[in-house]
């Protein structure tokens, strides 16, 4: 389908929609398109699978929020518009949006829903080099995923399951109590199926009857470039996949900014104080400074002053989701020595009544000074 487009568009909706306007949205956009009124229509599918992929993300509050903070990069790997999901699980996740429209197993979803797997959650550090060009990186997770013996449902060589004879294949149990109001109707999950309606007579020897086993998975994980510390990125179905059957939750990636030794990040441009010494200072000299992508050597004018900024533009760090890049500034300090040998303190006193040598501060550079002790104060 190409380039992705934005959600909010997709369901024709402004970004202040909230969560009825975006269920609307969607039922109306999934009716449309809904293969049973589009047989054989390529196009059509494309658009409710679409639909769906923006739907899932939208209604979720979490996803919703990365979203609008990070666009796609945020839920990076979600949705179904991509195929990575059977177009059978759609309908039982959101079917019952549009329910009354059609019948059957594929419009209904009026029994109970597709259990969904518990989501999973890891910290991934980064060093500044990685977090501003972006980084794609190899992680071992250990999950659940489905028994490959039993195909998932947990019985013995994939055989079908038995209806719970406690709850008749309901999941629940009404119970009946009389009091002094009258008669008092509860509703429990029944205990011998965990509401699931269904029993395993004869257990997977592989799974032992969960439909499911732990296995440490390799995921390549795509970092955009920009990322901060603290940002989350979601991959949708990296998750665990629930007992007996169902979808995977997914895998929540926490991003963990490594401090640089020598940058100092604020925002898209980085900042890097360079010490040099008061006669480089007054002659002037080329140095060579750390940057994010490697070292470069940049001159220093004679007559530099301590506390100017040298900007080197483009070597910060790139926006998220954006075509700008940040701007490298170079604060310099002139080291002023503590301790002086004989001959350098003589030296040094032959020059303190040179003229040259009195400040003579311009008004720029006095304005430049006030404005940097109010920045600090701020």
């Amino acid at each position: 389908m190409g380039t992705k487009r934005d959600y909010y568009e997709v369901l024709g909706l402004n970004r202040n929609a909230d969560a009825s306007e975006i269920k609307k949205a969607y039922r109306k956009i999934a009716i449309k398109y809904h293969p049973d009124k589009n047989p054989g229509d390529k196009e059509a599918e494309d658009k409710f699978k679409e639909a769906a992929e923006a739907y899932e993300v939208l209604s979720n509050p979490q996803k919703k929020q990365r979203y609008d903070q990070f666009g796609h990069s945020g839920v990076d790997g979600g949705g179904f518009g991509g195929g990575t999901m059977a177009m059978d699980d759609i309908f039982s996740s959101f079917g019952d949006i549009f329910s009354d429209f059609f019948g059957g197993a594929r419009g209904g979803g009026r029994g109970r829903g597709v259990k969904r797997g518990k989501d999973l959650r890891v910290r991934l550090s980064l060093n500044l080099q990685e977090v501003a060009n972006g980084v794609e990186k190899t992680i071992k997770v250990p999950r659940y995923i489905s028994c490959d013996v039993c195909g998932g449902n947990g019985a013995k060589g994939g055989t079908a399951l038995k209806t719970c004879g406690t709850c008749n294949g309901s999941g629940q149990i009404r119970k009946v109590v009389n009091t002094m109001l009258g008669q008092m109707v509860s509703t429990n999950t029944c205990p011998s199926c965990e509401g699931e309606g269904q029993i395993v007579d004869s257990k997977c020897t592989n799974c032992h009857g969960e439909g499911r086993v732990q296995k440490e998975e390799v995921i390549n994980v795509k970092v955009p470039a920009g990322v901060s510390d603290g940002v989350q990125l979601s991959m949708s179905g990296k998750g665990n996949v629930p007992r007996r059957g169902g979808v995977a939750g997914d895998l929540i990636i926490l991003v963990e900014e490594k401090e640089d030794e020598n940058l100092k990040r604020d925002g898209s441009n980085v900042h890097y104080a360079l010490y040099i010494s008061f006669i480089d200072a007054v002659l002037g000299t080329e140095v060579e400074v750390p940057t994010i992508n490697g070292k470069v050597k940049i001159p220093i004018s004679a007559g530099t002053q301590s506390g100017k900024v040298l900007r080197l533009r483009g070597k910060g760090v790139k926006e998220l989701n954006g075509y700008g890049v940040g701007d490298q500034l170079i604060h310099v300090n002139v080291w002023t020595p503590t301790t002086l040998s004989h001959e350098e303190r003589k030296t040094m006193e032959e020059l303190r009544n040179s003229p040259n040598f009195d400040p003579k501060p311009t008004k720029k550079e006095k304005s430049g000074f006030f404005d940097r002790v109010r920045e600090f104060f701020e």
